[in-house]
């Protein structure tokens, strides 16, 4: 009899769990709150537009890489990708602008806006992020959680140092054993201002936090992406998920929409079944949850593991998501201009004094209706003050949003001149927006801030359940996302679901 697995929510973690593992011959059922797969990577209708529901960037579509290892596992032939190599525009104050390339033509550019003495910064950063991706994509368990897990990391390392002795990375391992336990500010001491904002703006988006608190080693690899195999999906990021989706169900999994998880029913120490609002219960051997923890408490009450009991009430420190979904005039979009733009007002970051904007191609007719593009523009801002408007002035809080959707727009015209006249339909959105049409708890998105190499959760939480998605490592971003729910972590791997560690190539 074929060991039955729930998946609790079709984001690409889920997803990724889900269709390895059905295609291993399990029997996986993927229950979603929502009418359409990718939460926070989703795409979603209205007004005759696709909206990415967050500003994205896709990257890790490269041979060897993240999205290329997933659609081996998965069975996925190709994804519906457009390759670019100028991946994204950061505009500066000032009038200053740099263009992200993932080619060679970035170190030029990087000379040109920051100066030949930043050049020591970047060598550092590829250099280091180098090494940690070849290491990520080896598969170690992180963090560990019982001896053979320890060996099967300290086997990855013990192959990954032996290569980079061999091919003279070596040379950098001390730095790389300080760096563990060091921010990414260590490498910025004399920069001028102009970089560190960049830097800093940068790692908000890739890593949740600044470089004087961003973990070296994380800060490196996250500020790498542009460079690591970045493309733009027909249809919008959605279509990551609905190609993810179609693997599952080719591989004789299914997936239940409209199917919002209450309850996880644990019976002596282990999940037995998985409960919707609408009545559904779904038997399990194993949970996989594509939550946050804190709804992740939630749904196991006094059965949770103490780690989660022990949760503050809400998030003390990462971030909620404010977002205008913006129906464009096309012709304000300057034909040769990148598609993300990441636009740098000053400090304190986030609050609409940074922000990131993603533009539909327009190649990609079935974005928005003839001559129009869609736009989804993100800002950072704290959680608190939103949620007491929402509950005790909603009156407040509409205006609110609407001055947020405003200031957006107007900070937005830095990237794109004339967008505000431009725009014909604008949707704004809080981080009460973001727990209605995700589920996640308080709307927290993108993860824990990457303060230090312990700071992500361990993915098993207790026997027979797991956790995947940005909580887990290695945290934020469709790859990172996809890379922790992939069969080769040893957590989801086949065959032995309770410790074992299987190598990539058996998955």
């Amino acid at each position: 009899m074929k060991e039955k697995i729930v998946v609790v929510g079709a984001g690409i973690g889920g997803l990724t769990s889900a269709a390895i593992l059905a295609r291993q011959g399990y029997d996986v059922t993927v229950l979603e709150a929502h009418i359409y797969p990718g939460g926070c990577a989703g795409t979603f209708y209205h007004q005759g537009y696709r909206f990415e529901a967050g500003a994205t960037l896709a990257g890790g579509f490269y041979a060897g890489g993240p999205m290329d290892l997933v659609a081996q596992a998965t069975g996925i032939p190709s994804w519906p990708a457009h390759p670019t190599t100028d991946v994204m525009q950061v505009h500066l104050p000032a009038g200053a602008q740099i263009t992200r390339y993932g080619d060679e033509r970035r170190w030029a550019e990087q000379r040109r806006v920051f100066g030949p003495q930043a050049e020591r910064f970047f060598r550092w950063q590829e250099q280091t992020a180098d090494a940690l991706w070849d290491l990520a994509l080896r598969g170690p368990a992180w963090p560990p959680q019982s001896a053979r897990e320890t060996a099967g990391l300290l086997a990855a390392g013990s192959g990954w140092l032996g290569e980079c002795l061999r091919t003279g990375k070596g040379l950098g391992l001390p730095g790389l054993a300080v760096d563990a336990f060091a921010p990414v500010s260590r490498h910025l001491a004399g920069a001028s201002e102009r970089l560190r904002l960049f830097v800093d703006g940068q790692l908000l988006i890739a890593a949740q936090t600044t470089s004087a608190h961003a973990n070296a080693l994380y800060g490196a690899s996250a500020l790498d992406l542009p460079r690591r195999g970045v493309i733009h999906l027909q249809g919008g990021i959605g279509a990551l998920a609905e190609t993810l989706a179609a693997a599952l169900e080719r591989n004789g999994g299914r997936i239940l929409y409209r199917q919002e998880v209450t309850r996880i029913r644990v019976e002596r120490g282990r999940p037995v079944a998985v409960v919707t609002k609408k009545g559904l219960e779904v038997a399990a051997d194993r949970v996989v949850v594509n939550l946050p923890p804190w709804n992740i408490v939630g749904l196991l009450g006094e059965a949770a593991p103490p780690r989660l009991r022990a949760l503050p009430p809400r998030p003390l420190d990462g971030w909620g998501a404010f977002t205008v979904y913006a129906g464009v005039d096309g012709a304000v979009i300057p034909a040769d201009a990148p598609l993300h733009h990441q636009v740098l007002v000053g400090r304190p970051l986030g609050e609409g004094n940074s922000l990131f904007v993603s533009i539909s191609p327009a190649w990609d007719s079935g974005r928005a209706p003839a001559g129009m593009r869609a736009l989804t523009l993100s800002t950072h801002t704290e959680l608190a003050s939103w949620w007491e408007l929402f509950q005790t002035d909603r009156p407040a809080y509409e205006v609110r949003k609407e001055e947020f959707a405003r200031r957006m727009l107007a900070v937005a015209e830095r990237a794109i001149p004339g967008l505000q006249d431009a725009t014909h339909l604008c949707k704004p959105g809080t981080p009460v927006t973001f727990q209605r049409f995700t589920r996640r708890k308080w709307g927290w998105v993108g993860g824990f801030p990457q303060t230090n190499l312990l700071r992500a959760w361990p993915p098993r939480l207790m026997e027979g359940l797991w956790m995947v998605g940005d909580s887990i490592f290695p945290g934020q971003s469709t790859a990172a996302v996809a890379l922790g729910g992939c069969g080769w972590r040893r957590e989801l791997c086949v065959m032995s679901l309770e410790a074992d560690s299987v190598p990539l190539d058996k998955v």
